[in-house]
């Protein structure tokens, strides 16, 4: 199958939302919300939640309809890889990476892709959860053609951390 589209996509599209399905509710809204820092917008009783940033109606949808008491997905079969959540500085990522470090989360990983700063981790239900923020276009590295030139390099934890004002408390 050819990857190019016979009719693009508007470039103004984005991805709206997200609903995982989550063996329990209490500890996944204590991860995004007591964790995150996102708000709780709604809930459905105790089998269904609703989470944003900043007033909108909402950025996750977490549920256990089809999931309470479930074990994560095993190695080897398909499904979600991980979410993404944009942050809009480096200083609001660095606050993102002081909030896991206080709450004792351990990182998978965290890399610099030359477009993006990106903290890697896991959350209670073991769905991935990638943190970022990206750079403005006119940083992003190109080609001496032009052509995006993406790559992975390890992120600076340290001097992300440097971000939050009053200095660093920690890095790993």
């Amino acid at each position: 199958m050819d990857a190019t589209p016979s009719r693009p996509i508007p470039p103004g599209t984005r991805i709206g939302h997200i609903h995982l399905k989550v063996a329990d509710l209490e500890r996944a809204l204590g991860f995004y919300c007591g964790v995150l820092g996102f708000q709780l917008m709604q809930r459905f009783g105790s089998q269904a939640a609703f989470i944003a940033a900043g007033g909108y109606h909402h950025h996750i949808g977490l549920n256990t309809w089809e999931s309470e008491g479930g074990s994560p997905p095993a190695l080897g079969t398909t499904g979600l890889f991980h979410l993404a959540i944009l942050y809009p500085t480096r200083a609001d990522l660095a606050a993102a990476l002081q909030r896991l470090i206080d709450a004792g989360i351990s990182l998978d990983g965290a890399a610099d892709h030359g477009v993006s700063e990106a903290l890697y981790l896991r959350d209670p239900d073991n769905n991935g959860v990638e943190l970022y923020r990206d750079r403005p276009e006119a940083q992003w590295p190109r080609t001496a053609d032009g052509q995006l030139a993406m790559y992975t390099r390890p992120l600076d934890t340290k001097s992300l951390l440097a971000e939050i004002s009053g200095g660093q408390k920690g890095a790993d």
